[in-house]
């Protein structure tokens, strides 16, 4: 859904998705060419003499991290007087001739455009605003170099090679669906992220909460940071970031559920889900922060739902909304008959 709105967008003020965002200072462009496969060779010299395979690689090919080039040993990429080597820990010899097909990382690799099918909900020359499906993940990372939707966007649109992560200013986690605005342009990228950091973006949130809410709205200020025992854990520590999300109550039902929707005023990583268990109500399916299958609900039951902003290149208010997928709707009438 996709409207024009006449009142102040400064009811409420949200800065970014309940994951992190894009830090101005990397607004300086993005080399999307990817490093051909090179084979370099050299004969061995009274310093690599006696050391191992893979220290000897790391001085010849100091660009490449010391596990990279280990790999390479392991993909038989690596030759000694012609043979193949198969030990990173094997000792060099004087005037032996070592050659080494320097392949590129899979992070080097993982910027290029991979066609995929993108629900756009708004999209103009500057901009793309798109519904993100669960389970797709937003950003390059270990153990996802492919198939993400940095990937589909630049396929979509050639510009997006020649901008900084090609164009997305936030994320949303790979199990959380809904609304993303992402530049076309350098310029409304840069604009994005100032209004951003400015707290200027509106998101709001649908979610569903295990057992019922005491208070019908609540204003939850928990400072966050890294779990000091889980490095893929948020937690509300003293040392955190402050982090607030304004809680509303849209419907309780008789299986002791609750219906809610999340206004985020900061945007710290796992805000929503970790603020929600805080309160000791973790979000449906959400196993990471405590919460149970239920519903139907295999994935945390968190949707981005709405997006306001003002256009950084027309001025035009942009109200966007992204409906709930099968799964979560399934859910949500369960809990929310109507409405």
């Amino acid at each position: 859904m996709l409207g024009r709105r006449t009142s102040s967008m400064h009811e409420q003020t949200l800065d970014s998705t309940e994951n992190d965002l894009l830090d101005p200072d990397e607004l300086g462009g993005q080399d999307d060419a990817l490093p051909q496969a090179e084979t370099r060779a050299w004969q061995v010299d009274e310093q690599d003499h006696g050391a191992r395979l893979d220290k000897a690689l790391v001085r010849q090919a100091p660009e490449f991290s010391r596990s990279h080039l280990q790999s390479l040993i392991s993909r038989e990429c690596v030759t000694v007087d012609g043979a193949v080597a198969s030990a990173a820990s094997r000792k060099l010899r004087l005037g032996q001739r070592v050659a080494v097909q320097l392949l590129p990382t899979a992070q080097a690799q993982a910027f290029r455009a991979e066609p995929m099918s993108l629900v756009v909900l708004f999209e103009d020359e500057h901009l793309l605003i798109v519904d993100k499906p669960a389970g797709l993940v937003v950003h390059p990372a270990p153990g996802h170099w492919s198939g993400t939707l940095l990937n589909g966007l630049l396929a979509h649109h050639s510009g997006a090679a020649a901008l900084p992560r090609a164009g997305i200013v936030h994320r949303l986690d790979m199990d959380t669906s809904g609304v993303m605005v992402v530049a076309k342009t350098l310029p409304t990228m840069q604009s994005l992220v100032r209004a951003i950091a400015a707290r200027e973006v509106q998101r709001v949130y649908r979610a569903i909460a295990q057992r019922h809410l005491r208070l019908d709205e609540q204003d939850v200020q928990a400072p966050l940071g890294r779990d000091p025992r889980s490095r893929i854990r948020m937690g509300v520590l003293a040392s955190g970031k402050p982090s607030r999300t304004t809680v509303r109550v849209l419907a309780r039902s008789p299986s002791g559920h609750t219906a809610v929707e999340c206004h985020l005023h900061t945007g710290r990583t796992h805000q929503i889900r970790v603020h929600m268990a805080h309160l000791g109500h973790p979000l449906v399916a959400d196993v990471l922060y405590g919460g149970v299958p239920a519903l139907g609900m295999t994935r945390q039951a968190l949707h981005a739902w709405r997006l306001a902003l003002v256009h950084p290149a027309t001025g035009q208010e942009l109200f966007v909304e992204a409906g709930l997928p099968p799964d979560l709707q399934a859910a949500w009438s369960q809990v929310a008959p109507v409405g």
